[in-house]
């Protein structure tokens, strides 16, 4: 593992691009960035395991060949892209809320999008990247990005973004430090590599005249280094360990499973008093039953009779249900088969909810810590907030509402079951519609023609 020390030791040694070479290559053949791409890989349903498996022929030798006469289905599962987006979307789904009106406008239209997009990557990867540009975030994945931390206090100081199409193509990095950052190339016919752009500062200050054209009158950088990290877990590593073997074992079961269907899915036959057909003649009575549906066995008394096989499917169901079970009780996600049928009650679905609620919790912690970086490198002061996505009992959360009206107050009500039914934004104009027609009950305003706006509300 490289660090902000050994960087700047390569600065000092004028071997800076043998240094940024070099810690890529380390990078990627480190434990972490091989669990991420295997991550990555299965969260693409892009399964290794079940990809790789080929069935297996013994001779007498002893010697094992590969078995291409039998069904060989390779059936893969979605288990962990499903459960990754179940957890990132629980907690960030319906984007960020903030305190302060203006937060929004200053952190760009694509802010949340953004963020859900980091928060997959963290999950899956093990840590994502928040790089802030300016006005605007930008994300890397542990798989394109080379953090550099310091080795007194752990503080990211540097890093290197890197990128190569095709290992016969350019290998492209760049360089952040705290001061700037620079662009590198290394070709095929230049591995000493090449610099690209320059050291930068982050924020370039430019004016334009009809005289003088565009022009940078000044530059500066951030307080802090301008990349923060964000973490899936406080353990610092992919939610994948841990979960690849029952997902493996899973896809193993139930693609035998196909596999032994498929193949008892043929009828055999057996003739009887039949002693002189050779294998030839076997081999034409059942391509002529495949082709004809018909036969007739010359032998005196000989006879042919059709048989097919009952496949045992009993234990391998069972073994299926409780590796599904297992992943999700593992994962500590929210099971949607246990409350989608029937009539549940929001006790009932409160208690499904709270494994998932409980690992969102502790996600909450690592989005907010890395929400905050963010936030002192735009110099904007405010705190997030979130709004989960949970399954309710509309019914019962309403006649609960609408049980303690008396002590809660109308306006209080109106909001509460406006946000049950999903209409929150609309509390503003109930309110007034409602304030309205009780004046004109009251006889306080003349009755008039009802606004637009109270026709609306009244629809």
């Amino acid at each position: 593992m490289q660090t902000y020390q050994d960087l700047q030791t390569a600065i000092s040694n004028n071997t800076l691009k043998e240094f940024i070479k070099g810690a890529i290559n380390k990078h990627k053949s480190s434990d972490e960035y091989q669990t991420a791409l295997c991550a990555d890989e299965y969260n693409r349903r892009l399964n290794r395991t079940i990809i790789e498996y080929q069935k297996l022929l013994y001779t007498i030798t002893g010697q094992a060949v590969p078995d291409n006469y039998t069904a060989n289905f390779k059936l893969r599962s979605n288990f962990f892209n499903r459960l990754v987006t179940q957890l990132n979307q629980y907690l960030l789904g319906n984007g960020v809320t903030w305190g302060k009106e203006d937060t929004p406008d200053k952190l760009g239209k694509d802010f949340d999008n953004q963020l859900q997009d980091a928060g997959e990557k963290a999950l899956v990867h093990r840590c994502a990247f928040g790089f802030w540009n300016l006005d605007h975030l930008e994300v890397f994945s542990y798989l394109e990005f080379v953090p550099l931390y310091d080795e007194e206090d752990g503080a990211l100081k540097a890093g290197i973004r890197f990128w190569q199409i095709d290992p016969k193509k350019p290998l492209r990095a760049t360089l952040y430090e705290m001061d700037g950052y620079t662009d590198y190339i290394w070709k095929q016919d230049n591995p000493d590599g090449d610099i690209v752009n320059e050291k930068r500062a982050y924020i370039l200050k430019v004016k334009s005249t009809e005289a003088d054209g565009t022009e940078i009158y000044d530059f500066e950088n951030y307080p802090n280094f301008p990349i923060v990290p964000l973490w899936g877990n406080k353990y610092k590593q992919s939610e994948f360990v841990g979960m690849r073997e029952n997902i493996d074992c899973y896809d193993l079961v139930k693609s035998g499973f196909a596999n032994t269907v498929d193949d008892a899915s043929m009828i055999y036959w057996t003739i009887n008093n039949a002693g002189g057909m050779d294998d030839i003649d076997l081999a034409k009575f059942v391509e002529h039953m495949k082709t004809v549906k018909a036969s007739v066995v010359d032998q005196n008394g000989a006879t042919a009779e059709a048989h097919t096989l009952d496949v045992p499917y009993a234990s391998r169901e069972a073994l299926l249900d409780r590796l599904r079970a297992d992943i999700y009780e593992d994962f500590m996600a929210l099971d949607t088969k246990n409350i989608a049928s029937g009539a549940v009650t929001a006790t009932q679905i409160d208690a499904s909810y709270e494994p998932l609620n409980s690992k969102a919790d502790k996600y909450e912690y690592c989005v907010t810590q890395f929400i905050d970086g963010i936030l002192a490198l735009a110099g904007i002061d405010d705190s997030p907030t979130y709004t989960r996505s949970k399954i309710v009992n509309r019914t019962e959360e309403i006649q609960t509402i609408l049980q303690a009206g008396e002590y809660l107050g109308e306006d209080y009500v109106t909001e509460k079951i406006l946000t049950v039914l999903g209409d929150a934004d609309m509390v503003e104009d109930v309110l007034k519609a409602k304030d309205l027609m009780d004046m004109q009950r009251m006889g306080n305003i003349a009755d008039e023609e009802p606004s637009d706006e109270l026709d609306r509300q009244e629809a």
